[in-house]
């Protein structure tokens, strides 16, 4: 991770950013944590609040908002002024690496070609003075995390996990990435917590209890929230309809909501 070109980390050092105010990148250690499901409702969350939000999938292995936001068909097609223009749904723009190939093809890149697409899907995308850009990272701590190090200056990262044991030994890597790039992280969420039971209402440990509020604590970052686990999550995605809006009245949708209403206090807009 020390090999970073002079030229690109003089620019992250510059603080440069692509017409956004604060840059947020939602990571973890392992995939299948929900990450993107958390990615795409903050975002969406933070747009119903009236931010105007935008989201890069920057999951260049396995692109998944494309399906959640109902985008399969997106593309990315260029202007007038051959900037890139996002897709446009529930209040947010949106680009994904997704856009770029077919669903069922891969994108066996990596070096310096992941390093290029990260820093055009940043700056050569008509992102339109986005308060808030999301940007949903892959799993682990590759290319991707330190491609956008390099391009730009991230106001905080959120860190999802679950509350199995492999996946909070996958975000403690994830933390320590964050710590060698002195990327500030703004918190951790615990989703999948509990099964909420439809019959009885009550909460069923699907995991050990506590083990995520164990780890903010031993790390010093605090526990944004907790989201319960809820098959019909997974429905809505997809059908490309994030939990936000298809049950707004939910508990797990308040969850959310005040996850990202905790984002916007930890990083106020100038």
């Amino acid at each position: 991770m020390s090999g970073r070109p002079e030229e690109t980390l003089s620019a992250a050092q510059a603080g440069r950013r692509p017409a956004s105010r604060q840059v947020i990148a939602v990571a973890s250690g392992k995939g299948g944590v929900g990450k993107s499901t958390v990615a795409v409702n903050l975002a969406v969350a933070l747009a119903q609040a009236g931010a105007r939000v935008g989201l890069l999938d920057a999951d260049l292995y396995g692109p998944s908002v494309p399906v959640m936001l109902g985008l399969r068909d997106g593309r990315l097609r260029a202007g007038p002024d051959e900037r890139m223009r996002p897709e446009e749904v529930h209040g947010l723009k949106v680009v994904s690496a997704g856009f770029m190939v077919p669903e069922t093809d891969a994108l066996i890149w990596r070096g310096a070609i992941v390093h290029k697409l990260i820093h055009d899907l940043l700056y050569d995308v008509d992102w339109d003075d986005r308060e808030y850009l999301i940007v949903d990272l892959p799993p682990g701590t590759g290319d991707v995390p330190l491609s956008l190090h390099d391009a730009i200056a991230v106001s905080g990262v959120v860190l999802v996990t679950t509350p199995q044991q492999v996946a909070l030994a996958d975000v403690q890597r994830a933390y320590a990435m964050c710590v060698e790039l002195a990327l500030p992280v703004i918190g951790l969420v615990e989703n999948m917590s509990f099964l909420a039971c439809p019959h009885c209402r009550g909460h069923v440990d699907l995991f050990a209890s506590g083990a995520a509020t164990d780890l903010s604590e031993h790390l010093g970052i605090p526990l944004l929230g907790r989201i319960a686990f809820d098959p019909e999550i997974g429905f809505a995605a997809e059908l490309g309809l994030p939990w936000v809006l298809a049950r707004p009245d939910s508990p797990t949708a308040a969850a959310l909501r005040q996850i990202a209403s905790g984002l916007a206090q930890r990083l106020p807009l100038p």
